[in-house]
Parts: C-alpha cells; sequence; structure tokens
C-alpha cells in the first residue's frame, strides 16, 4: 500500500491523504460520538424525568406517617352509616360531592365525574384505615374534556370489619 502511495503524484497524494482524513473523521463521528451524544441526551432526560417525580413526591413527606413497626389500628365508628362516613370524609378531603350516592345494604355506591385521581386514590386510604371501609367493586374511566389524572369513577364501597 505504501508503494501505491508513494508511486502518486504530490497531487494525488494529497488528495487521497485529505479523503483518508475526512473517511476517519466521519467514521469517529458515526461510531464514536454520535453514541456517545445520544447516551448523554438520554441519561439527561431520564435525570429531569426522576426530579420531576421526586418534586411530585415531595408533598408527601410531610403526611403524617403510622407508628413504625405498627400498622394503625383503623379508627371504627359502628355507630356511623357508611353514607354519613363518605360524606364527612368527602369533605376532610374536598373533593365536594359525588354526582350520585346510593346506599347499598352493607355500604354505598357512589359515582365520581372528573375527580383527580390521586385524590381520590388518598380518600379511598383514609376509608379504609380510619373506617375499615374498602372498595367491593368499581370502574374507572378517563375523564373526557378534562386534564391528565382526571377520571370518572363508580366504585361500591362496604365495611368490611
Amino acid at each position: 500500500m505504501r508503494a501505491w502511495f508513494e508511486s502518486l503524484e504530490q497531487r494525488e497524494r494529497l488528495f487521497v491523504a485529505g479523503g483518508a482524513l475526512v473517511v476517519a473523521f466521519a467514521v469517529l463521528w458515526g461510531l464514536v460520538w454520535m453514541p456517545l451524544d445520544k447516551g448523554h441526551r438520554d441519561l439527561q432526560e431520564r435525570v429531569s424525568t426522576w426530579e420531576r417525580s421526586l418534586a411530585e413526591l415531595r408533598p408527601l413527606v410531610s403526611m403524617p406517617q403510622p407508628a413504625s413497626g405498627s400498622q394503625a389500628a383503623p379508627q371504627i365508628s359502628s355507630t356511623q352509616s357508611p353514607v354519613v362516613i363518605v360524606d364527612t370524609t368527602l369533605r376532610e378531603r374536598q373533593l365536594g360531592q359525588p354526582k350520585r350516592s346510593q346506599p347499598t345494604p352493607n355500604g354505598i355506591r357512589v359515582e365520581f365525574e372528573n375527580v383527580a385521581f390521586d385524590d381520590l386514590m388518598l380518600w379511598l386510604g383514609d376509608l379504609s384505615t380510619q373506617y375499615g371501609m374498602e372498595v367491593q367493586a368499581g370502574s374507572l374511566s378517563t375523564a373526557a374534556r378534562s386534564g391528565p389524572g382526571r377520571i370518572n369513577a363508580t366504585l361500591t364501597i362496604e365495611r368490611t370489619l
């Protein structure tokens, strides 16, 4: 190969050397730099996603935690009807009134329209831990013409204890 290169005229040698540099640069760019750059961008995107998730979870740190090593016992009031419990806890959580509520033999059936999913789950957690009430049946669907995280829900809630 060296003999071939030396047999070329000076102008041809410069052209071949320049072409070799361009090819070497293109190979380094395509096989080294681009994958590294893509990996760096992917990592930056993942870090920003984790930062957003962490920022959304920070308010939960201030929520009261159960005593370590033990489950908080449900604060069950056997004198209150499920209708009263649901109404009271909805007001406490500022979820507003359900679209429809209907007593059942062992609990209550409630329908919500355009309610925040996170708030609804926190409310259901309150019902479970404080009153021993659990969802026995339910259906969830995304709310039409609303923002992300909003749902329509129909839930049958009954006292389990």
